[in-house]
């Protein structure tokens, strides 16, 4: 199964989508606020009609059941050469509902909240079903709200010229960067997400999820010659988070990234060592590795890694993590869309892999407790196990030591492009920006070049791992089984001892 730019990091660009033909007002504030009654405050809906729609849903029978409410809210702007060519606002609002049978799942969804559209989507939903009635809860019991990312103000209480401000500013930044610049291209986007989940045992889950992406595209031109790359910002922020010296450094680093490419070549094709840079390589460590850990794959025996747990995977050096709790990230989350509480979930442990990513249908599957990681698109969309924030943990060496090291290969700075094969794990990826070692020396930039290789293999052959772990900052999109979610991703500097490089064949 091939997968192509299924982790994107592109411009925002807004999109119209369908106004739901009942909506009502909203509760605003902290983030970490929900209110009484979320159902009521938020949707319009009371606890007995949860009830009604419960048992509907429940009355063929069923494992486990739920019920999804969301509502969404954003913007997105566009400037080109100073001028705003584009600014769209949507809102959508729907309920999905789940009911889960053995191995099967029965799912509908409706945008319309009156109780008799909720009813026959749950009959719909239910139809999968056979064996006895569930019982459905009494009463729900709500949930504390989380506190991952709290902020002073919703993005719909933001206003426009307020945003308009902070895009200006940074094109100004930019542009003013350096005389080669010609163009510059700057992509806005916010959005407020406020989710309600409701269970058949009676939990009920109520979260606000704002999220935030500035993105600046940067073409410069000499002698003729033009180069172009960009770099963003995204997490779940406010308004306060895009401070001066925050727009200063995404200005610099556009620039700066740009600009290096007029002196940069491709390097010699051919096996090498590959020093995977901090941060943005977390995205080798997401396709290659990280889907092979969804337990989905694992269960379908479609993954490498299925019959492989407590057997070593790597290096010593490698641990694996993917934590829903790190504050304010892109795929940071209080709960996730099951309604469980998102938590620190071991992949690797010093080069042992320990365990995969669950929903709660693989979960009871493997007999262990629901580790937070399913995720869905919207309310249209059955959840299934997905990545959340997934980074390699510090090792003991420094870059400097892993460059020394290295008699003739390349750093893999950042990256736009890739396949990746899921089951096997072999992918390729396209480097931007990258870096020339010769004789433990970085001796010149490189661009226009692949690596090449195997995920678990590249885990194997990893000799090095660098104490310098950080995420990436940029605005990263998974797509699986066509759905879409934010993450988060990172990692130290990594030595692998030999990659496939695609770039020049020597004459």
């Amino acid at each position: 199964m091939k997968r192509r730019d299924f982790l994107v990091a592109t411009a925002a660009s807004g999109a119209m989508l369908g106004m739901p033909g009942l909506l009502h007002a909203v509760g605003t504030g902290l983030s970490s606020h929900v209110p009484d009654n979320p159902f009521l405050s938020w949707f319009n809906v009371d606890e007995a009609v949860m009830r009604r729609v419960m048992s509907e849903l429940s009355a063929h029978g069923a494992d486990t059941a739920d019920l999804y409410f969301e509502h969404n809210q954003g913007n997105s702007i566009a400037m080109e050469d100073g001028i705003v060519s584009s600014a769209r606002s949507w809102i959508d609002q729907g309920v999905g509902l789940r009911v889960v049978v053995g191995d099967q799942t029965g799912y509908a969804y409706t945008e319309d909240l009156s109780v008799e559209a909720m009813l026959k989507a749950a009959r719909t939903a239910a139809a999968i079903a056979k064996g006895s009635k569930a019982v459905p809860p009494q009463h729900f019991n709500a949930s504390r709200a989380g506190d991952m990312y709290r902020i002073a103000m919703p993005w719909s209480d933001v206003k426009i010229d307020d945003k308009l401000a902070r895009v200006r500013k940074l094109e100004s930044l930019a542009r003013h960067q350096d005389a080669a610049v010609k163009k510059v291209t700057i992509n806005w986007s916010d959005y407020d997400q406020k989710v309600v989940i409701a269970t058949l045992d009676g939990r009920v889950v109520a979260d606000y999820r704002p999220m935030t992406r500035l993105w600046c595209t940067v073409t410069a031109e000499k002698k003729g010659v033009q180069q172009s790359t960009s770099a963003n910002l995204s997490g779940r922020y406010g308004m306060d988070h895009y401070t001066d010296d925050r727009l200063q450094a995404l200005a610099k680093k556009a620039v700066d990234n740009t600009l290096v490419l007029f002196d940069a070549r491709r390097p010699e094709a051919g096996e090498m060592p590959v020093l995977l840079a901090a941060g943005a390589s977390g995205i080798l460590l997401h396709e290659a590795i990280g889907h092979g850990m969804e337990a989905d794959f694992n269960r379908k025996g479609t993954s490498i890694y299925s019959d492989m747990l407590n057997k070593k995977v790597a290096n010593p050096h490698v641990t694996i993590v993917d934590q829903g709790t790190l504050a304010y990230e892109r795929g940071a989350l209080n709960y996730d869309d099951e309604g469980n509480p998102a938590q620190r979930n071991l992949l690797v442990e010093n080069g042992v892999l320990r365990g995969y990513l669950h929903d709660s249908i693989s979960a009871r599957h493997y007999k262990v407790p629901p580790g937070g990681s399913g995720r869905r698109e919207s309310y249209r969309h059955a959840p299934m196990p997905r990545m959340t924030c997934t980074l390699m943990e510090n090792g003991p060496h420094s870059r400097d030591e892993m460059i020394a090291s290295m008699k003739k290969g390349i750093v893999a700075e950042t990256y736009t492009n890739g396949q990746v094969s899921i089951g096997a794990g072999d992918f390729t990826f396209y480097i931007k920006n990258g870096w020339l070692v010769e004789n433990g020396k970085i001796t010149a930039p490189i661009k226009d070049c692949n690596i090449i290789g195997n995920g678990p293999q590249v885990l194997r052959d990893i000799t090095m791992v660098g104490n310098d772990s950080r995420m990436d900052t940029g605005g990263w999109t998974c797509g699986k089984n066509g759905q879409s979610v934010p993450v988060s991703l990172g990692m130290p500097s990594v030595l692998v001892s030999k990659m496939t490089v695609g770039g020049e064949h020597a004459g």
